[in-house]
């Protein structure tokens, strides 16, 4: 997410992710969270802000990455992240399909919400084929591996011959990647 896109400055992107990392988890079950949320048991937590004032963070910790699971809380009609995984490997050759669903690795700061992969492991069991044996990687430095991977990408000859300046995609728009 470009924190521009969003009307913030980047000092308050960085409070709105550090928030998510410590405080956000995600809910094995949505519905038993809400009713303990709408009971008044769901637990607030405090998160002191770069100016030393401290707020409550209730229900918002388990909604925020509920997200991920379920996009039509906010109006999108874009798939969940457990549905976009199953279509790829969908999309995927037939002969390593088996292959693909034992080889999900996960990376990037949101995979450090607590219970994410436990909800994706389940989801995808959920909408997988019966048959798939599914296996998520979570490395312990995931929160870093896109930049170590992008930092390699970049010193890769071919890779700005892949690359799609921000003038280009503005002239052209989407089909300045159908000739990469």
């Amino acid at each position: 997410i470009n924190a521009e896109y969003m009307g913030l400055t980047s000092s308050e992107f960085e409070i709105i992710r550090s928030m998510k990392e410590r405080l956000c988890y995600v809910a094995y079950h949505l519905s038993k969270e809400e009713e303990m949320s709408n009971k008044g048991h769901t637990e607030s937590v405090p998160f002191k802000l770069p100016d030393g004032q401290s707020i409550l963070v209730g229900p918002e910790r388990f909604r925020a990455p509920e997200i991920l699971f379920n996009p039509s809380l906010i109006g999108s009609e874009c798939f969940s992240l457990p549905e976009v995984l199953a279509n790829a490997v969908r999309k995927s050759d037939t002969d390593i399909r088996r292959e693909l669903y034992t080889s999900i690795h996960i990376a990037g700061g949101t995979s450090l919400v607590q219970g994410f992969g436990d909800r994706l492991l389940a989801e995808l069991r959920r909408i997988a084929p019966k048959d798939a044996k599914i296996k998520i990687h979570m490395q312990p430095e995931r929160k870093y591996t896109p930049w170590f991977g992008g930092s390699i990408l970049a010193t890769l000859s071919a890779f700005r011959a892949a690359c799609v300046t921000k003038q280009r995609y503005l002239d052209e728009g989407c089909r300045a990647f159908v000739s990469l």
